[in-house]
C-alpha cells in the first residue's frame, strides 16, 4: 500500500525543484505525489504538468481555480487521495522542500512501525536535534512569540504545531478533514484541536507522535510577512473561541461514501490523476 504526499503550491513556478520531485518518485514506487495548485498566477500549473508528463502514473494534479489558502489546498489533496484504493497513508510537505524527503520517509516509517499511532508530524525544535535546523531571524522571533499562545489554545505538550510535514493513517482522515477549516494558514492548530476533541485529552498524546527533524531550512521568498505576523494572534484567538465555545470539532468517525467527490471542497477544481 502506498503513501500519498500532498504538495500545496501557490506561485511556486520558479522555486519548485522539478528534478528532486521527479527523481524521488521514480525511485520510490511506494509513494504517490499529489500537487495542488492553489490558484497560482504564475506558470506553476505548467511546471506541474511538465513533471506529471515525466511520471504520469505516480503524479496527480488538483487545480484549485481560485486561490483559497493552504488549508483548502491540503484538504482538497487529502480528499482526492482518500478515494484512491492504493493509498493507506496520507501526508503533506511544503513545496520548497524545507523538510526533505529523507525526513518525511522517517515520519512514515515511524507511523508504520506502531499500529497505535494515527499521526506523526515533524518538529523543528523538539529536544536536541542532531541535524541542521536553520531559520531566518524573523521566523525565529515570530515562532517564539506565538508558541506560548498556541500551547495555551491546545492544552497539549506539543512543541511545534506549524511544521509543514505531517502524515496520517487513512482511518483518521475523516476526523481531521471532514469539515472545512476556519483558517487559511493556521489549520495545523485546528488539526490538533480536532484530534483532541475526538480522541480525548488523555489518549490523544498516545496516538500522535512529534518526531525531531534532522534537517529543516527556511527557503527565501517566503509568503509570510510582517502584516501576517501582526494579525496571526487575532486569528489564533478566533480559532480558540470557535473550538471552545461552539460545536466546531464535534466529529463522529465516519468514512466518506465511495461516491464522494473532491468537488465537496466547495471551490472550483479540475483534477489530472
Amino acid at each position: 500500500m502506498k503513501t500519498g504526499i500532498i504538495i500545496p503550491c501557490y506561485n511556486e513556478g520558479k522555486r519548485l525543484n522539478q528534478e528532486a520531485f521527479v527523481s524521488f518518485i521514480r525511485q520510490h514506487q511506494e509513494y504517490h505525489l499529489c500537487f495542488v495548485n492553489d490558484g497560482s498566477k504564475d506558470n506553476t500549473l505548467s511546471v506541474l504538468y511538465a513533471m506529471k508528463n515525466k511520471v504520469p502514473e505516480a503524479i496527480s494534479i488538483v487545480d484549485v481555480k481560485r486561490n483559497s489558502g493552504k488549508a483548502t489546498a491540503v484538504r482538497a489533496g487529502v480528499r482526492f487521495l482518500y478515494n484512491m484504493e492504493s493509498i493507506s497513508y496520507i501526508g503533506f510537505i511544503d513545496a520548497d522542500l524545507s523538510t526533505d524527503f529523507r525526513d518525511f520517509k522517517d515520519l512514515v516509517k515511524t507511523l508504520k512501525s506502531d499500529d497505535k499511532l494515527s499521526v506523526v508530524f515533524g518538529s523543528r525544535n523538539k529536544g536536541k536535534s542532531q541535524g541542521t535546523i536553520r531559520r531566518d531571524f524573523f521566523r525565529n522571533l515570530f515562532s517564539k512569540a506565538i508558541k506560548k499562545f498556541i500551547l495555551f489554545i491546545l492544552g497539549l505538550p506539543i512543541r511545534d504545531t506549524q511544521c509543514g510535514a505531517k502524515v496520517f493513517t487513512k482511518s483518521i482522515i475523516p476526523v481531521v478533514y471532514s469539515d472545512a477549516f476556519i483558517s487559511r494558514w493556521l489549520f495545523d492548530v485546528e488539526i490538533f484541536l480536532r484530534l483532541k476533541k475526538y480522541l480525548g485529552k488523555e489518549s490523544v498524546m498516545r496516538q500522535i507522535f512529534e518526531q525531531p527533524l534532522m534537517r529543516w531550512v527556511h527557503v527565501e521568498d517566503s509568503k509570510l510577512g510582517l502584516k501576517d505576523a501582526l494579525i496571526i494572534p487575532a486569528r489564533l484567538a478566533h480559532i480558540w473561541m470557535n473550538y471552545r465555545f461552539t460545536k466546531q470539532g464535534d466529529y463522529a468517525l465516519k468514512m466518506y461514501p465511495s461516491s464522494m467527490s473532491i468537488q465537496d471542497a466547495k471551490v472550483s477544481l479540475s483534477i489530472a490523476a
